[in-house]
């Protein structure tokens, strides 16, 4: 990759004034991922003249969240496992296990398949052979993606150091011809966008979609490692070179991603409302660059989300192995890539569909397990405010998950629609309030100094 100079100086220990350009180059490149380039273009569609305020709600939950996250694994200086475990240990296990499953077999890996195959493959197929396409096309990428993960080879890096890059030059050149030459003019918003609040309020949902926030709470680990390994050794230079690093990625993040909803406002005019981002992208790449510049983005993707996909069948094989030992990693591989099959055939749009409520759950209890670790020092690190704080956020973000899927909730439906956000799914808010209260009182009264 363009920064693996200064990298192999970090690894080497060598201190340099800029290493921390190139861990903040490696966190982009994680956190990266071409799956996620669908979501900005698809919210610029629906938010029309609303974009604006619906991007920087966008960014705050699929750019500054991420960063919020790594500082949090960094100042807490344990990794996620040990600090869901400040909670309780089965709460770590059932936590750290459904984030790896929702980033995972469950979501996130099989929707890179969907997402290669709606910007590749299924422009170029009959509507009535799209479905088929779909199966063949995702038994061969997880095919690859198994026969990868297992093998102890280089080619993965390789080509994610290269394809990453080449994906940042192709979208660099739409970017300048969408701005140059706007495809039309942006269009009154969807009902979840028609105003400025509201639009503000469904981007901040609509950024959880990149998963990246719940990516964070993983990667963070990675990113202190590589600071360590710099030089940094006491806490506030370690805390000071993270955040250096994450401001680098993060400035690169929005500017992506901010540019991608410019996109999808400026091109409803001329191909209209898609059913999901992929075809945006690819429709607004054959208006710029034509065939020719739609096929080049088709391969870009294909091998920029193969990567991801290796990646996550890898590090979720790994976290499963470390859970259940006697298990092979290569067994886990095996099973990750054939739930990703099958949950690839439902296709890209049902991916993302059923990923919401799952994310409306897992998100307030990630930024609440955050806010807690920012906070730890302030409460003396006492158990019960931990546990407090989780079980009240659990409750109104449990709800929101279970009404995501359409489930009725009867009496208390009333009670949670009338608390503060809860419009705009962040009700959950208020219950961390008291719940934290809750949890510092009973620290007050018992005065005992025990720490989670």
């Amino acid at each position: 990759m363009f920064w693996s100079i200064a990298e192999r100086k970090i690894f080497m220990g060598e201190k340099t004034n800029n290493a921390f350009i190139a861990i903040g180059l490696m966190l982009f490149a994680l956190f990266f991922g071409a799956g996620n380039l669908i979501f900005p273009v698809f919210m610029g569609q629906n938010a029309g003249v609303n974009t604006i305020p619906a991007t920087i709600g966008f960014l705050m939950t699929g750019v500054g969240l991420p960063l919020l996250g790594v500082l949090a694994i960094c100042y807490s200086g344990v990794n996620l496992r040990e600090l869901a475990g400040r909670i309780h240990p089965a709460y770590s296990i059932f936590f750290c296990t459904a984030l790896y499953l929702t980033i995972g077999p469950f979501f996130a890996a099989p929707r890179t398949a969907t997402v290669a195959y709606e910007i590749a493959v299924a422009q170029y197929l009959p509507p009535e052979m799209r479905s088929m396409g779909l199966y063949v096309f995702a038994a061969v990428f997880f095919i690859i993606t198994w026969w990868l993960a297992i093998s102890p080879s280089k080619l993965v890096a390789r080509v994610g150091k290269f394809m990453t890059p080449v994906l940042l030059v192709f979208l660099f050149l739409l970017i300048i011809s969408a701005i140059a030459s706007p495809m039309g003019s942006w269009q009154a918003p969807a009902a979840a966008y028609d105003t400025g609040v509201k639009a503000l309020g469904q981007g901040i949902v609509d950024g959880y979609n990149t998963m990246d926030g719940l990516a964070a709470l993983v990667f963070g680990i990675i990113v202190v490692e590589s600071v360590k390994m710099y030089g940094a050794v006491s806490e506030a230079q370690i805390t000071k070179d993270t955040l250096r690093s994450g401001l680098i990625s993060t400035f690169f993040m929005a500017v992506i991603y901010a540019a991608l909803c410019y996109i999808g406002a400026s091109s409803v005019s001329l191909i209209g409302v898609q059913e999901n981002g992929a075809p945006v992208l690819v429709k607004t790449a054959l208006h710029y660059f034509g065939a020719a510049g739609g096929g080049i983005l088709g391969v870009i993707v294909i091998f920029a989300c193969l990567t991801t996909s290796v990646g996550l069948a890898a590090s979720c094989a790994a976290y499963f192995n470390l859970l259940l030992p006697k298990i092979s990693s290569k067994t886990f591989v095996t099973v990750m890539v054939v739930v990703c099959f099958f949950v690839a055939l439902f296709g890209l749009t049902t991916i993302i569909k059923n990923a919401v409520p799952v994310l409306l759950f897992l998100y307030p209890m990630s930024i609440s397990l955050i806010a807690l670790a920012f906070l730890h020092n302030f409460f003396n690190g006492r158990r019960c405010v931990y546990v407090w704080t989780t079980l009240f956020t659990a409750v109104p973000a449990l709800c929101d998950g279970l009404h995501g899927f359409g489930l009725k909730l009867g009496a208390m439906e009333p009670m949670l629609a009338a608390l503060p956000l809860a419009e705009y799914s962040m009700g959950w808010i208020c219950f961390f309030v008291v719940g934290f209260a809750v949890g510092i009182v009973q620290m007050l009264v018992t005065g005992k100094k025990e720490q989670a």
